[in-house]
């Protein structure tokens, strides 16, 4: 019952800040999700409806230079991932949205590695 009530309770905290959290073509929006055993990241242009660039913990690129890492760690490697493909794409500036998570843990690597990458927010 637990997990349910802190669900719903992030999934109202998203929609609080995604009321004023929007993402353009010059400033497009760095969404990230956590679940339990995995992170996912994507920078999307809100005003298209499309998804530019993305990375998670699933993607091959990560998934092999993951094995054997804590869960902070591999949120460092989908950062770093999600901000060299924002680059090469012509996007330096974003706009972070973390999901109704707190901005700790996972959350807090992923966009910190995403700053050193080259992303600006």
């Amino acid at each position: 019952m637990r997990r349910k009530d802190a669900e719903t309770a992030r999934q109202r905290i998203h929609a609080r800040v995604r009321r004023k959290v929007s993402g353009t073509a010059e400033r497009p929006r760095l969404c990230v999700f956590r679940s339990l055993s995995h992170i996912y990241a994507q920078v999307i242009d809100d005003k298209l409806g499309h998804t530019i660039v993305s990375a998670s913990t699933l993607a091959p690129g990560i998934r092999s230079e993951s094995d054997g890492k804590r869960k902070v760690a591999e949120a460092e490697l989908v950062g770093e991932m999600v901000a060299r493909r924002a680059v090469e794409r012509g996007i330096t500036e974003v706009v972070f949205d973390r999901g109704g998570y707190k901005y700790h843990g996972r959350v807090k690597a992923l966009a910190e590695a995403a700053r050193e990458g080259g992303l600006e927010f």
